[in-house]
């Protein structure tokens, strides 16, 4: 049981440490994984920036993913009736989106260069995987050294899944039972926008300072 995310995050990054001499970035999922990357990046010494994907939902139900796309790439599984038409409105309207997004949190710096580097996806747990899965797949786009997946927690069918496609899955807890991420936390509660900027901002003021 962790206290909270930042605690779940100084835990999480004495397992990461390993990767610490590597040229490495840590990607937040936001929002809840940012303060879980803020206590990783602060002990590795990485940069950190939010990772931005969204899914691309089926057209006949939007819950159901069938691929995944971020400000410069896109994964999609092939699906009978789901025209290029539907896709490519689709990728075009999540990447309004994620602009707004990408503006909010990160303002007018450049997304890293990810080709050859060791990067960390750090989330605040792991239920199903299927949306840090739909992540990865965006992500080998860009050609990097190594993809990790580290999280406080998750279930063990996920790590399984990952793990098949990723270098690396690290976990800090993989319970027998697994009853949601909340379950592990005293505190989980809901991370808005605001909590994103000032951990954002609090980590480049360290970087400057540093």
């Amino acid at each position: 049981m962790f206290k909270d995310r930042i605690e779940a995050g100084l835990l999480l990054a004495d397992k990461l440490r390993k990767y610490k001499n590597d040229p490495g970035v840590v990607l937040a999922v936001p929002r809840g994984g940012v303060p879980v990357a803020y206590a990783v990046a602060r002990e590795l010494g990485f940069p950190i920036e939010v990772v931005l994907t969204k899914k691309v939902g089926h057209p006949m139900n939007k819950e159901y993913a069938i691929g995944a796309a971020s400000l410069t790439d896109y994964f999609i599984m092939p699906h009978e009736n789901v025209s290029e038409t539907y896709i490519q409105q689709e990728i075009k309207d999540i990447r309004i989106r994620l602009k707004e997004m990408y503006k909010r949190f990160m303002g007018d710096q450049e997304p890293q260069k990810l080709e050859g580097k060791t990067v960390i996806v750090i989330d605040d747990g792991m239920a199903t995987g299927n949306t840090i899965l739909g992540t990865v797949h965006v992500l080998q786009k860009s050609k990097p050294g190594k993809i990790i997946i580290g999280v406080p927690v998750a279930s063990r069918s996920a790590v399984r899944k990952l793990s098949r496609e990723v270098d690396d899955v690290v976990a800090v807890l993989i319970p027998e039972e697994f009853h949601g991420v909340g379950a592990f936390y005293e505190d989980f509660s809901q991370v808005n926008d605001e909590e994103v900027m000032f951990y954002l901002d609090k980590f480049s003021e360290l970087r400057k300072a540093g």
